[in-house]
């Protein structure tokens, strides 16, 4: 095992899971928040799996995934964007929470829960479909278009799932308020898969012809 790799991966881990309590409950000014305990639950519990994973059978995935700095000026700004984002979404849960703000009953919840799992199921198969895949947009070294599997139906499994997994979050947590404001999830994302493109297109052997074939980007036959 690379002990420098688990190393940073755990600090990662820790710092996450930290930051997203702190967010959370510190606004409702309270532990007892039921549904920031099962968002943070389905959240760290399979990030914790699927880290060790990686970390037993594809270490090299595992740092790509653990870098995080982008090169493209307009993805700074969609990191940007979507930190803020982030940020009000989860305060706002917490403040909805304490006073009581258009909450959302628990077995809405528990349901959007399980639809955060299955779209989590979903980003561990695009993981494992796609060994080029980073948290940063770049083309790697000997980079091949994958056109298989989920990636035969979309251009971008893995935004299409993240979709899912940040719309279901503020449900999760049972606030109205903060769903709204992940809405802005979907116009962030749309500004980066159009920047992603164009760089593949210009970068990436073969992906002008892969967008002939796959048409669709995020949601098949709508976009």
């Amino acid at each position: 095992m690379n002990k420098e790799l688990f190393k940073q991966a755990m600090v990662k881990f820790f710092a996450g899971l930290i930051i997203v309590a702190i967010l959370l409950f510190l606004p409702a000014w309270t532990f007892r928040y039921p549904q920031a305990w099962l968002l943070i639950c389905i959240l760290f519990v399979p990030m914790f799996a699927a880290g060790l994973i990686m970390m037993k059978k594809d270490p090299e995935l595992l740092r790509k995934r653990l870098s995080a700095k982008e090169k493209e000026t307009e993805q700074k700004e969609v990191v940007a964007l979507s930190g803020v984002m982030f940020l009000a979404a989860f305060v706002l849960a917490g403040l909805s929470f304490r006073f009581n703000w258009l909450m959302l009953p628990f077995p809405v919840s528990i349901v959007f829960a399980v639809v955060f799992l299955l779209a989590y199921a979903m980003y561990a198969e695009v993981l494992r479909e796609n060994a080029y895949l980073s948290r940063t947009i770049e083309v790697q070294e000997d980079q091949r278009v994958v056109d298989t599997g989920l990636y035969g139906a979309v251009r971008h499994p893995m935004y299409s799932s993240t979709v899912v997994l940040f719309l279901s979050m503020p449900l999760v947590l049972g606030s109205v308020i903060s769903f709204i404001i992940m809405l802005f999830y979907i116009p962030i994302i749309v500004k980066r898969i159009r920047n992603e493109e164009q760089v593949l297109e210009k970068d990436l052997p073969g992906y002008t012809e892969y967008m002939k074939k796959v048409k669709y980007r995020l949601i098949p036959f709508v976009w």
